[in-house]
């Protein structure tokens, strides 16, 4: 797939977003605007984030894999039993991800954005095979 068509992937893409840090929160935001993506959210807490998992409209998430002190996965349950591609967002690197999403694309925080991007356009391009 060439270039652009992977930027095609993206632009006007529904990004869900769950991250507790404003600073990053905001960060990402940005990126993703930048690549012509509409955030969903953002959701700080797990719960608002698990209403937004099961009943909004998104093509990818990116998700906190810590928010607020809890961990992220029943809202990557929803998420997966949607069939709909995610992205776990972690200091601590794919070691830190449990069983059964170690298979799922992460970016290491502090990440670049064209780590966000390659990686996103990942995990699009995987779930429509």
């Amino acid at each position: 797939m060439s270039a652009e068509a992977n930027d095609d992937l993206l632009n006007g893409a529904r990004v869900l977003v769950v991250e507790d840090e404003a600073a990053i929160s905001m960060l990402l935001e940005d990126m993703l605007l930048d690549f012509g993506c509409t955030v969903v959210g953002p959701a700080a807490r797990l719960a608002t984030a698990l209403e937004m998992a099961e009943g909004e409209t998104f093509e990818v998430a990116i998700l906190d894999v810590n928010v607020a002190g809890e961990p992220i996965y029943p809202v990557a349950e929803a998420i997966v039993k949607r069939d709909l591609p995610l992205v776990f967002s972690t200091g601590y690197g794919g070691a830190g991800i449990r069983e059964p999403f170690r298979d799922r694309p992460v970016v290491q925080k502090p990440f670049s954005q064209a780590d966000l991007k390659r990686t996103l356009i990942s995990a699009i391009s995987a779930a429509r095979r």
